[in-house]
């Protein structure tokens, strides 16, 4: 056997052949895939029912019933919808969520962080390039965050009219953090990519 679970048929007679053996890397674990090889080798016909999943729907109409309340609530003052920030940061937070990994963690579900059992350390960035931890999609949301709060303050000290040594300390500020946490970044993304050629 190479991987587990694996799945063999053995016949009544004779020796099991390679297509007795269920070929997990072609056909997927699906449930039904596996119904159907079953059912070709065995002439035992399998049926598979899947329950229905009402999880889209109920989340949908929660979603719906939130959104209805608050409107309903604020219905006399509906500024909060013309606020450039608040749009502008809710933007930002989908952006770094989606940056980061975090639907990739969603879908794979990986462990939030290894601990090897001969040394007893912690690893939160995983030494593969094809693979993460959920910590390191924390890590990567906060390295992001703090480029970006570094952007906004090299923006502000340019485009400022204020005080020139307050325009200078907002320079200084988010010059150091756009170096700093951006040369973070791409110490993660060697560590990650090893062979990639550059310093």
């Amino acid at each position: 056997m190479n991987s587990a679970p694996t799945f063999m048929h053995f016949p009544p007679k004779g020796k099991p052949r390679r297509s007795d053996t269920f070929d997990l890397q072609r056909n997927g674990i699906m449930a039904e895939q596996l119904a159907k090889w079953i059912t070709d080798r065995t002439e035992v016909v399998v049926c598979v029912f899947r329950p229905p999943n009402y999880s889209g729907a109920v989340a949908l109409m929660l979603l719906m019933t939130l959104v209805g309340g608050l409107l309903f609530l604020r219905r006399n003052n509906l500024d909060f919808l013309y606020n450039k920030t608040g749009w502008g940061i809710a933007l930002l937070c989908i952006v770094f969520a989606m940056t980061s990994g975090q639907m990739w963690n969603h879908i794979r579900g990986p462990p939030y962080a290894h601990k090897n059992p001969q040394t007893g350390q912690v690893a939160y960035i995983h030494g593969s390039s094809q693979a993460q931890f959920v910590a390191e999609t924390h890590i990567v949301i906060l390295l992001n965050a703090a480029i970006t709060l570094g952007m906004i303050l090299l923006h502000d000290a340019a485009s400022g009219t204020g005080d020139a040594s307050k325009r200078k300390i907002l320079c200084l500020v988010g010059l150091g953090l756009v170096v700093f946490f951006f040369s973070f970044l791409l110490s993660i993304f060697r560590s990650k990519y090893s062979g990639y050629p550059y310093r």
